[in-house]
């Protein structure tokens, strides 16, 4: 009843797959939300993190390849809005006066090793992919599905 009628404006510290975030906008829909609009905390993740987070494949990313309006269409909402990266930047440099960069990679495409190419990137995707994730957790475990039920 809390969202009857009213616009709705949802805050996650970041889209990734944009699984929960569809529906965590639906779930706001079904009760009635006039508008619902997403803010993320976060640039838009699309590349993958090869500095030890373990993420998504590229593919699975949901602003990878797409554009804010692809992804709000995708989410189904009616607004969308992301952190900019000079400000998160900015944000994260204030009283930080020793630090002189970040590994923004995920957001940018440019890792600081500037060692990575797309041979690295294909090879981490093989390794990192959920299908493939799936595949070899069923090879251990004798082709029984697992899941998790909260």
């Amino acid at each position: 009843m809390e969202f009857k009628g009213k616009n709705v404006l949802l805050v996650d510290d970041s889209i990734v797959r944009g699984t929960t975030s569809k529906q965590i906008i639906q779930m706001a829909r079904e009760a009635g939300a006039n508008k619902v609009y997403f803010a993320s905390a976060a640039p838009p993740v699309r590349y993958p993190n090869v500095y030890g987070i373990d993420m998504p494949s590229v593919k699975e990313l949901l602003a990878h390849q797409h554009n804010d309006e692809e992804i709000s269409k995708k989410l189904d909402v009616d607004w969308l809005v992301y952190q900019d990266l000079e400000d998160l930047i900015k944000a994260a440099s204030k009283g930080n006066l020793g630090i002189k960069t970040f590994d923004t990679s995920c957001f940018n495409g440019d890792y600081v090793t500037g060692s990575v190419d797309n041979a690295y990137l294909n090879r981490i995707e093989s390794q990192r992919a959920d299908n493939v994730k799936q595949s070899q957790n069923k090879e251990r475990i004798g082709g029984i599905d697992l899941h998790n039920a909260i």
